[in-house]
Order: structure tokens, then C-alpha cells, then sequence
């Protein structure tokens, strides 16, 4: 009676904590900071303004990358920053402008408004940013968190490697000053190498300088902001020798103050090309979020909220286009940096969003002296580091197919633009899931003596087959797709044992799914064994696999006594059974008698 009147006369205690649950599963990033802890300010401190110190030359350079003026790097980042931090699930990721999303815009403006001056690519930036805010605010509200498994480990590393040449082959005419065409690699190539007489060599020995200071200062210092103090380097040097004058590009002047906020003209948008490339752009933004945040959460023992990424990232976005942006996502070079420099929580970007602030307001004279080439060399330098050949080896180690499937993800992304180079990854991926459950791996277990268990007698020389009995597992749900490959592997299995079989067992521990049409199959077998006087039987089928084959009708086909929870039980059956029908012994006439 008590509880009854205490739930409905609604008891305060249980609404505040609700209000709390749904306040942490909303606002995860503000429930840490408002239970933080004051020996992780020092590492978040540091990583703030270590990560600052990369940021800033990066988004600017990055901004290019979309084709933009280098200050929307810096007005891309600010809201980002704030919004990821009270929405945001991970403790650690760094999120904003990054060369995928950058290269992605750069290719989206270029196929909705191939003409469009500087004012018209900048809209239509703000307006894709939008659009891919409300792409993942739906994803958010549909919980389609489970996209984020959809890229392979091979898929990610051939993806990002095409991801990192892309980026290298669109700054050669920053670093040479050379006319090149962007309309597609092969002709930005191509025309690089028509025109190679147009090379200005002073910009060319300036990227290089800056591009060799970037990679030692990585590999002996790795610690040290070695943008920044490239970036720095050059404008000095740029500024002391007068290069201006012999053809060296400057970013020139940057506005200073707040970037401006509202939302952007949306007159003659072309709303029907927009959609699809907004939805490949939040997409891959969204796998880099979940995917970064995911490895850098595991190295702390935590956890990430897929779904609520989906949440984050539409208001990253949402704040990046109401503020003249671009598309943002995670950047796993900042992010690693900051955790390198020991970062906690969500603070250090915080801090980071201090110096971006501070650059705005007072050091626009400084960035108005960077080397444009200087820049084109950061995208370089952060291109290499998109290329792991660590992981390279290790797919090859790994699997010949994998391999594969990675070389032609990074040829699918070189070869056509970002976005269909998008689908052929996930498409390959589908079919290579689609190959492993179609024709999966088979075994036929024997025991080993002394030894407890079944094992692989193709894997296993030792492991002998129970005489009389097949014991079959067929690794892989059983489906459509691949019940006539089960049924004919299955009957092959049992006809062609050393000893005649009497007992075929399906072990069914691999079959956690099993469709109708896979149920037809397995009553087929069934009936095809029995022709031969071979009886059938299942052991180790799941809970739902269990129902769906009652359901069907197989279970009462198959017999009940014939159904077994383990292996153990269902050989002790066999052995039972065997012991009470003894096999007829065959008398073969004397040689040379008649038959």
C-alpha cells in the first residue's frame, strides 16, 4: 500500500534523479566539468595550449584546403569547441576543421557552383555545415549510432591513406605556384605536369624548407608546436629578406574580432545536389568521431556514446554554420596531441578556445604574415600523418583479401571524387561481408585423447572423429544467402567420412540466426541423410535460434530426443544409441564364388 501511494503520488527524490540520468545522457561533457577534479587541471592546462599552438596554423590551412579564406578556419573552430564540450561523450577528442571534411567541402562547391566567386563558396560552406547538422540531428533521434561499424579496419586505412594523397596532389600549386586544374586528380596531375614551367622556384624552396622543419621537429621534438614555430619561422624570414617581392604569398590581412553569426542566405541553394553530398559529408564525419573518440576512450578504460556523438556533432556543425564556417568533425592529430600532453576532460579544449579567441582579437597582424606556401605545407605535413604503415603492414600481414579490399578503397578515392569514393568503401565492405557469411569457414570435430573438448580434425591431426558420428560446425548465421552452400557442404561432410556414418551432429554454435530459408535447407538435409540412413541432430542451438526453427517446424521433424544443449550430452546419446544398434556385420563372398 505504501508503494503504491508513494509512485503515485510521485515521489521527489525518484524525479530528481531521472532529471539527473537525463541530464548526463544530454550533457555528458557538463556533468564532468561540474564533478572536476583538481589534479587533472595541470595536464588539461597544457594540453589546451599545446593543442592551440597546432590548431591555429592547421585550421587555417585546412580552410584552403576547402577553398576558403584562412580566417573561416578560425571562425569554424570557436563554436565547435564550446558545443562539443557540454554535448560532447568523449573526455579527449578534438573537434573542428580536419582535411577530410575540409576536402570533402572543397569537392562539394566545386560540383554545385563550379563558377562561384569567394562570397557564393563561403554560403554555400555555411549552408553544407547546416544541412549536415540536421542530417545528424535525425541520426541522432533515430539512433543510427550503428552506422559507425560500417568501415572495416582495412576500408578506414586504404580510405584515409586516398584521403592524405588527395590532400598533397590539391596543395601542389600552392607549393609551386603552378595553374593546375582541381576538377580531378588526373587532370590536376596532368595539368601540374603540363605547366611545370610556371614552377616558381622561390615558393617551392620556401614549402620545402617548412615541410623539412615540420618532420624533424615530429621526430626529435616531438613535444614542441613544431607548426606554430614553422609557421612563425617563415613569416620571419619572409618578412626580414623582403621575399614579397620576388613573388612569396602572404595570407594578407584577417578580420579581426568574433566571426560573424547568423544564419546564411539561403537563395538559390540547390537543395536537390546539396542532400546527398550533406548526408556523405556528416557520414564520414561522424565514423571519424566515433571511430577517434571510441581509441582514445579505451586507452583510459572509458566509453563513448555512439548516438549521442550523432547529438554532438550536429550542434558542431549547426555552431560552424551560423558563424560563416564549414563542415567540422574530429581531428585525430589534435586529439592525439592533446592526449600525448596528458589531457583529462573537455577543458583543454576550452583553453584552446582562449588562445583562438586571443589570435582573433589581437594577433591578426601576425597570421596576415604567414607564407601561403607555408600553409600548403602544414596540410602536407598533416596529410603524411594520415598514413599509417604500420598499419599498412599489419593488414598484410593479416589477410591477402584485406589487403586487397584497402588498396582498392585508396584507388576508389583517387580515382573518383570523395563521396563515391565514400560508397565503394562501404560498399566493399558489405561485399566482403557478404563473401565471409556466404561461404564461411566449416570444421568436422574428433577429440583428442586426454584432452577435453572438440577440435578442427583439419586443423588438429591429433583429433580423432568419434566413429559413426560426424560432428559438423558451420561458422556463420545461417541465412538465405548461404543455406545451399550449408545443406551441400553439410551432406558432402557426411558422405564422405572414413567410417560410415550413422549420427550426423550439427553443432550449432555458430548459428546464432537462422531465416526461414536456411530452415527449409536444414529439413532438405535432413531428408537426404535419412535416404542414407544417417540421422540428424543438433546440439548448442541458442535460445532465439531454438524458437525460430520451432517456429518452422524443424524441431518436430528432427525429433526432440535428438536435440541436445551440448556437445558432451549429444555424443553420450550417440554412444548409447550405438551400443543398442550394433552395426550388421557384412559377410563378402569368397573371391571367385557366385554371387
Amino acid at each position: 500500500m505504501t508503494a503504491s501511494a508513494g509512485a503515485g503520488s510521485g515521489d521527489p527524490s525518484t524525479g530528481v534523479e531521472a532529471g539527473l540520468l537525463d541530464r548526463a545522457r544530454l550533457l555528458p561533457g557538463l556533468v564532468v566539468l561540474r564533478h572536476y577534479e583538481r589534479r587533472w587541471l595541470r595536464g588539461d592546462l597544457m594540453a589546451g595550449l599545446t593543442v592551440a599552438a597546432y590548431l591555429v596554423p592547421q585550421v587555417m590551412a585546412y580552410a584552403g584546403v576547402a577553398g576558403l579564406p584562412p580566417v573561416t578556419g578560425l571562425w569554424a573552430i570557436v563554436g565547435p569547441l564550446v558545443v562539443y564540450a557540454v554535448l560532447g561523450s568523449s573526455r579527449q577528442l578534438s573537434v573542428g576543421p580536419e582535411s577530410t571534411t575540409a576536402l570533402m567541402t572543397a569537392t562539394a562547391i566545386a560540383t554545385l557552383a563550379p563558377d562561384a566567386d569567394p562570397g557564393q563558396r563561403a554560403t554555400l560552406a555555411a549552408v553544407l555545415a547546416l544541412t549536415v547538422a540536421v542530417i545528424c540531428l535525425i541520426g541522432w533521434a533515430t539512433r543510427l549510432g550503428f552506422l559507425s561499424e560500417f568501415f572495416s579496419r582495412p576500408v578506414l586505412t586504404g580510405y584515409m591513406t586516398g584521403i592524405a594523397a588527395l590532400m598533397i596532389v590539391g596543395q601542389l600549386g600552392r607549393l609551386t605556384r603552378i595553374a593546375t586544374d582541381g576538377r580531378s586528380t588526373y587532370l590536376e596531375v596532368r595539368s601540374l605536369l603540363t605547366n611545370w614551367v610556371q614552377l616558381h622556384w622561390q615558393t617551392a624552396v620556401l614549402a620545402g624548407a617548412v615541410l623539412v622543419t615540420l618532420l624533424l621537429l615530429d621526430r626529435l621534438l616531438p613535444r614542441w608546436p613544431g607548426p606554430l614555430l614553422a609557421m612563425a619561422a617563415s613569416a620571419a624570414v619572409v618578412a626580414w629578406f623582403h621575399l614579397t617581392g620576388v613573388g612569396i604569398r602572404v595570407v594578407g590581412a584577417v578580420p579581426a574580432g568574433l566571426p560573424p553569426f547568423g544564419p546564411p542566405d539561403l537563395t538559390g541553394i540547390p537543395w536537390r545536389e546539396m542532400v546527398p553530398v550533406a548526408v556523405g559529408v556528416a557520414l564520414v564525419g561522424y565514423t571519424d568521431n566515433v571511430l577517434t573518440g571510441r581509441s582514445f576512450a579505451a586507452r583510459q578504460g572509458e566509453e563513448t556514446d555512439p548516438d549521442q556523438e550523432f547529438l554532438a556533432l550536429s550542434a558542431a556543425n549547426a555552431a560552424a554554420g551560423l558563424t560563416g564556417g564549414f563542415p567540422v568533425s574530429s581531428s585525430g592529430s589534435r586529439t592525439a596531441l592533446g592526449a600525448m600532453m596528458n589531457s583529462h576532460t573537455q577543458l583543454a579544449s576550452l583553453v584552446s578556445l582562449v588562445c583562438v579567441l586571443a589570435t582573433l582579437f589581437v594577433l591578426g597582424p601576425v597570421i596576415a604574415a604567414f607564407p601561403s606556401a607555408a600553409l600548403g605545407a602544414v596540410v602536407v605535413f598533416a596529410a603524411l600523418k594520415l598514413i599509417d604503415l604500420r598499419e599498412w603492414r599489419r593488414v598484410a600481414r593479416f589477410r591477402r583479401s584485406e589487403l586487397v579490399l584497402a588498396l582498392l578503397t585508396t584507388a576508389g578515392v583517387l580515382a573518383f571524387d570523395v563521396l563515391i569514393g565514400i560508397a565503394i568503401a562501404v560498399g566493399l565492405s558489405i561485399l566482403d561481408l557478404l563473401r565471409r557469411l556466404t561461404t564461411p569457414a566449416e570444421a568436422v570435430l574428433g577429440r583428442v585423447p586426454g584432452t577435453p573438448g572438440m577440435y578442427d580434425t583439419a586443423a588438429t591431426p591429433e583429433a580423432q572423429p568419434v566413429p559413426g558420428l560426424v560432428v559438423y560446425r558451420y561458422d556463420a548465421p545461417l541465412f538465405f544467402a548461404n543455406s545451399v552452400d550449408f545443406r551441400r557442404r553439410a551432406l558432402q561432410a557426411a558422405l564422405s567420412a572414413e567410417t560410415p556414418t550413422r549420427w550426423f551432429l550439427l553443432n550449432a554454435e555458430a548459428n546464432g540466426e537462422v531465416d526461414l530459408t536456411a530452415g527449409d535447407e536444414m529439413e532438405q538435409l535432413r531428408r537426404m541423410l535419412d535416404e542414407h540412413g544417417i540421422r540428424f541432430a543438433i546440439a548448442r542451438l541458442n535460445e532465439e535460434a531454438l524458437a525460430q526453427l520451432e517456429r518452422a517446424g524443424i524441431i518436430d521433424a528432427v525429433g526432440r530426443d535428438y536435440v541436445f544443449p551440448t556437445l558432451p550430452t549429444a555424443i553420450a546419446a550417440f554412444e548409447r544409441w550405438a551400443v543398442s544398434h550394433p552395426v550388421e556385420e557384412r559377410t563378402d563372398p569368397e573371391p571367385g564364388a557366385e554371387e
